[in-house]
């Protein structure tokens, strides 16, 4: 048993604004599985919660010395995951919605099914070359061309520069051109047609 384990909360949270990472780890350790259970419990979805709390530990860590907690720090934290679920919910019906309006509006210009076919072949060539991106360069693109985050809100969530946002951003989309390059005619003739 080391010493962090016996401390309270506050003197932890004291501790972190101090910039010690063992304080952190061991708040970490007592609340991570608890916070998991919590979000997975409303959102039903791993991904979405492990998502959340990682989120919320990596802001608490790069906030740490203007962190200010009033009340005991697991109710802090759960308020904090509340509001990560509540924003969670937000953009899945932005989501939900969108794709409506896209589904309507493609139905709208053309039912046929060679375009449902060639649209198809695109969106899984794209999720392809999406997969095949390295790890922290999908993420950014994911964060910014799925969840429509600033380039400034990803440097923050995933403690990168701005610059290197960019960086990847930009990348993405230049593997995914070349991805795409073979279906530029089926683009152009599927756009001629409309």
């Amino acid at each position: 048993m080391n010493k962090f384990s016996e401390m309270t909360d506050n003197d932890l949270v004291s501790l972190i604004q101090q910039d010690n990472l063992a304080a952190f780890k061991e708040i970490y350790k007592r609340y991570w599985k608890k916070l998991y259970a919590a979000a997975f419990k409303r959102l039903k979805s791993k991904v979405y919660s492990e998502e959340i709390v990682q989120e919320l530990f990596t802001n608490l860590w790069f906030k740490r010395q203007a962190l200010t907690v009033n009340t005991e720090l697991s109710s802090y934290l759960y308020s904090s995951v509340s509001h990560r679920i509540i924003d969670q919910y937000r953009k899945q019906l932005i989501q939900e919605r969108y794709a409506k309006s896209f589904k309507l509006a493609h139905n709208e210009l053309d039912n046929s099914t060679e375009d449902k076919i060639i649209l198809n072949d695109l969106k899984h060539t794209i999720a392809l070359e999406i997969s095949q991106l390295p790890d922290k360069c999908r993420s950014v693109y994911k964060l910014s061309r799925v969840e429509y985050k600033s380039n400034k809100e990803i440097a923050s969530h995933l403690g990168i520069s701005e610059k290197t946002v960019e960086n990847h951003i930009t990348t993405a989309l230049k593997k995914i051109r070349i991805g795409l390059t073979h279906h530029y005619v089926l683009i152009i003739l599927l756009l001629l047609k409309k």
